[in-house]
């Protein structure tokens, strides 16, 4: 592991200079895969395949469901990195560690990052198996003071205090709009909401994110939509629901069900990213 809470633009482009003498491709599209997410990582033709313990400086995924490798290659003709498991807070990173693939990727000029998650339901309309587009985020991690960008700013990527009214971006949740329409898809809005994890909530904590307006809920996404948009990349972002609100307690919550519900998610999660891909 690294041990710099704060990395530095010389350890950042020494990542992606690493990453440059290694793919054929120059990706302008970046996805970041959740939870059981990761398959359509695998459908990518002779792709390039780089184990994130290869990349200089860069952190190791250690969650079950998390390959920790980046694939890139051309996908629906488009030429895109996916990083096939992310690093998360909870394991013991820094924010700047668990951010540091976004960093690297704007520095290989990638301008739009699609993020995707397992999340847990809030809202009781939702249902595992379904789909939500991420509208907003409720940054909690961030507003205890675990922000992102908590440290010096890298004046390269953005100002110190950038703006987050519109962190997902509105064209391309229409695109995702019109994809889930176009494959007979059922695809809810709301509002995600990230914690640090890795327990996952009381029910007390669920009524409390309900009436704070939050229809999801996990442990990622936030901080890395944080510094794509501090970096000017547009962002769109889709939560697979993995469990229903536990608003009563009387519905334990496990790892492994949020690894089976991939397995119904990620055909839905595929079919809407290949057509807002070909759709750019």
């Amino acid at each position: 592991m690294i041990n710099e809470p704060y990395l530095t633009l010389e350890q950042i482009d020494a990542a992606a200079a690493f990453l440059r003498s290694r793919i054929r491709f120059t990706p302008k599209i970046a996805l970041v895969l959740g939870s059981g997410l990761g398959g359509l990582a695998d459908s990518i033709p002779e792709a390039d395949i780089i184990p994130f313990e290869e990349i200089p400086n860069w952190p190791r995924s250690t969650v079950e469901g998390h390959v920790g490798r980046l694939v890139i290659g051309m996908l629906e003709n488009q030429p895109v990195m996916v990083m096939q498991g992310r690093i998360h807070f909870y394991e013991g990173y820094s924010m700047s560690q668990v951010t540091f693939p976004v960093r690297v990727m704007k520095r290989l000029g990638v301008e739009i990052l699609v993020v995707t998650n397992a999340a847990g339901a809030i809202n009781p309309a939702f249902v595992p198996g379904d789909l939500m587009l991420i509208l907003d985020h409720l940054n909690l991690i961030g507003m205890g003071g675990m922000n992102a960008l908590y440290g010096p700013n890298l004046d390269e990527f953005g100002p110190r205090f950038p703006d987050m009214s519109q962190a997902y971006d509105r064209a391309l949740n229409e695109l995702a709009r019109r994809a889930a329409t176009e494959n007979g898809i059922t695809l809810r809005e709301g509002v995600y909401v990230g914690l640090s994890g890795p327990s996952f909530e009381t029910p007390a904590d669920l009524r409390f994110l309900r009436l704070a307006g939050a229809d999801s809920v996990g442990m990622s996404t936030v901080p890395e939509v944080t510094v794509a948009r501090h970096s000017g990349m547009r962002v769109l972002g889709l939560s697979g629901i993995s469990n229903k609100a536990n608003l009563d307690g009387d519905t334990p919550t496990s790892h492994e069900e949020v690894l089976g519900a991939g397995q119904v998610i990620f055909p839905k999660i595929e079919k809407i990213l290949r057509s807002v891909i070909r759709a750019m």
